[in-house]
C-alpha cells in the first residue's frame, strides 16, 4: 500500500468517504427489506393468514435494527458538511440546504410518526390501518432518500442556480429545475431500484439459511419466492436505470466515463470493457504506453452506453484535456488549459469586484464563470480522478449485477428443489456480502469518479475545505472509524440473534 497522504484535503475526505461507506451498509437494506415487508403484510391483509403476518414481523424486526442504525450514521455525515466543508457549505449552502431541509422535515417525521404505529400498533390498529403505517413507513424512507440524492445529484451537475459576487454564494434560482434534474431523478431510481436488489438478496439469503439448518422450511421457501420475483424486477429495472445513468455520464461528466473505462483516446465505434487488467503505475494524464496488460471488449459496446448509437463519438481523458472535439451543444469542447485560463480570470474579477464596485469586473466574472472551479487547479492532470479504483469498481458492479439477475432467475426455476443442494444454498447465504459490495462499488464510481470536484466544474476540493488543523481531521477520522465500526459489529450481533431466534413457531 501507498503510504498515507496526511494533508487536509486528503483526510477530510477519507473521513467523509469512511463516514458515507458505513453509512450505505445501512441505507440500501431499509429500502429494500422495507418494501418486501410492505408486500408481505399487504398479502397478509387480503388473505388473512396469520402465516403472512408472522413473516412479516419477522422482516420488520430486522428492518428496525438496520433502520436504528442507519440513523445515527445519517446525522453524523451532515455534520461533516459544516465542520469539514465549510467554505462548500458557505459557497452552496442556500442550495444544497434546501433539499436536505426538506428531507428533514418532511420526509423523516413522516417516517418518524408512522414507525411509531408500525412497530407498536399490531393489536391497536385495524388490518388496513397498520397496513397504511408500513407504507407510510417506507415511503417516507424513500421520500428521504430522494432528497438526499437530489442534493448529490446537484454536486454532479449544478443546475438551477446564479453566482451572487456581492455575497460570494450561490443562490437558488430555480427549485424546480434542482428537484427534477434527469440526473437526479435517474440517480434516485437507479439507487433504490439496486438497493432493492441488495434488500432481496438478503432476504433470500437469510431464508437459505433455515434451509441448510432445516428450520422454518414453509417460511424460508415463501419468503425465497417472495423475495426473488421482487429482486428479479428490481434487477432489471436496476439495468434499465444504470443504462440511463451511463448516458447522463456522458453527458454531464465525460471525464468520470473516461475513468470507469480506463479510456485515455476516444472516438467513433468505442468497445465496452468487459474485463480488464490495467498496467500499475500509468501516468494516465498522458500515459507513454497501453494502459492495459489485457482486455475484452465488447465492440461499439461504450458508444451505445453513452450515445445510444454504435457510431457515437466518446472522448477519452486525452480528447477531455487537450479539447477541440464536439461537445452536446454542438461547439467545440475547450482545452482544460483554457478553462483553468479563464477560471483564473473569474477568481481575479471576482476579488477586484470585492475590492469596490467594479461592474466591468463583475461582467468579467459573469462570463468566465461556468470555469470558476478551474482557476483553483495547477495543473490538467488534476483533472484526472482516480483511475484504478474507478474502473474496478464499475466492473465489480455490473458483474454481480448479472450475477443478481441470474440468482433471482434460477431461484423461481428451481422453486422448492432448492432445499436439496446445499451447495447451492451456501452460494446464495454468502451473495449477501456480494450485494453490499456491489452497492459500495457503485459509490465508489459515483463519487471517486468525480474527483478532484465537490462540485463539478465550480468548486474543487482544495477549495471546499475547512481551514482546520490536518491534526484534528486525523483524530476525529480515528474516532469515527471505531464508532462506526462498533455500531455496526452491534447491528451484526444483534441481526444475527434475531436470526438464530427466527420466526414465530407458526411459521415452522
Amino acid at each position: 500500500m501507498e503510504p498515507i497522504d496526511t494533508s487536509l484535503i486528503d483526510w477530510s475526505r477519507a473521513q467523509f468517504a469512511l463516514t458515507a461507506m458505513y453509512h450505505w451498509v445501512f441505507v440500501p437494506l431499509t429500502l429494500g427489506l422495507g418494501l418486501i415487508m410492505c408486500l408481505m403484510e399487504t398479502v397478509y391483509v387480503r388473505t388473512g393468514k396469520e402465516f403472512w403476518k408472522t413473516a412479516t414481523q419477522f422482516w420488520m424486526k430486522l428492518f428496525g435494527i438496520n433502520f436504528a442504525m442507519g440513523v445515527a450514521t445519517g446525522i453524523i455525515l451532515e455534520f461533516e458538511f459544516g465542520t469539514n466543508w465549510s467554505n462548500y457549505s458557505w459557497f452552496v449552502g442556500d442550495i444544497f440546504g434546501a433539499p436536505l431541509a426538506v428531507e428533514g422535515i418532511v420526509a423523516f417525521f413522516l417516517e418518524a410518526t408512522f414507525i411509531a404505529l408500525m412497530f407498536f400498533g399490531w393489536e391497536k390498529l385495524g388490518r388496513k390501518t397498520h397496513l397504511l403505517s408500513t407504507w407510510m413507513t417506507v415511503l417516507g424512507a424513500t421520500f428521504s432518500a430522494w432528497w438526499i440524492l437530489v442534493a448529490n445529484s446537484w454536486m454532479q451537475y449544478p443546475v438551477g442556480m446564479e453566482f451572487n459576487p456581492e455575497t460570494v454564494r450561490s443562490e437558488m434560482v430555480n427549485f424546480a429545475a434542482v428537484a427534477l434534474s434527469p440526473v437526479a431523478v435517474t440517480k434516485f431510481l437507479h439507487t433504490v431500484t439496486s438497493s432493492w436488489v441488495l434488500g432481496a438478496v438478503f432476504v433470500v439469503g437469510v431464508s437459505s439459511w433455515y434451509l441448510l439448518r432445516g428450520r422454518h422450511t414453509d417460511f424460508a421457501h415463501a419468503s425465497i419466492r417472495v423475495a426473488a420475483i421482487f429482486g428479479l424486477i428490481a434487477s432489471l429495472l436496476t439495468v434499465a436505470t444504470g443504462h440511463q445513468s451511463g448516458v447522463d455520464i456522458a453527458r454531464h461528466q465525460p471525464m468520470k466515463l473516461a475513468a470507469a473505462e480506463g479510456l485515455y483516446e476516444g472516438g467513433q465505434g468505442v468497445g465496452l470493457v468487459g474485463l480488464g487488467i490495467l498496467k500499475p503505475g500509468i501516468d494516465w494524464s498522458n500515459p507513454s504506453e497501453d494502459p492495459f496488460l489485457w482486455k475484452l471488449e465488447i465492440p461499439c459496446g461504450l458508444s451505445i452506453l453513452a450515445t445510444n448509437s454504435p457510431e457515437g463519438y466518446v472522448p477519452g481523458i486525452k480528447n477531455i484535456l487537450e479539447g477541440g472535439y464536439v461537445g452536446e451543444d454542438g461547439l467545440p469542447e475547450l482545452s482544460a488549459e483554457k478553462k483553468m485560463e479563464m477560471g483564473g480570470k473569474a477568481i481575479e474579477a471576482l476579488a477586484a469586484s470585492q475590492a469596490g464596485k467594479n461592474e466591468q469586473a463583475v461582467q468579467t466574472l459573469r462570463e468566465n464563470f461556468p470555469y470558476f472551479g478551474y482557476g483553483y487547479l495547477k495543473s490538467p492532470a488534476e483533472l484526472v480522478p482516480p483511475v484504478v479504483p474507478t474502473f474496478y469498481s464499475f466492473r465489480v458492479m455490473v458483474i454481480l449485477g448479472g450475477y443478481f439477475i441470474a440468482l433471482f432467475a434460477g431461484l423461481l426455476l428451481v422453486g422448492k428443489r432448492i432445499g436439496r443442494w446445499k451447495p447451492v444454498l451456501v452460494a446464495v447465504l454468502l451473495s449477501i456480502p456480494l450485494a453490499y459490495l456491489a452497492s459500495e462499488a457503485g459509490w465508489i464510481v459515483a463519487e471517486v469518479g468525480r474527483q478532484p470536484w465537490a462540485i463539478q466544474g465550480l468548486l474543487p476540493n482544495c477549495a471546499a475545505v475547512s481551514k482546520l488543523s490536518a491534526c484534528s481531521v486525523q483524530t476525529t477520522f480515528w474516532i469515527f472509524a471505531a464508532l462506526f465500526t462498533t455500531l455496526l459489529l452491534a447491528e451484526l450481533c444483534i441481526m444475527i440473534r434475531a436470526i438464530s431466534d427466527g420466526p414465530d413457531k407458526e411459521s415452522a
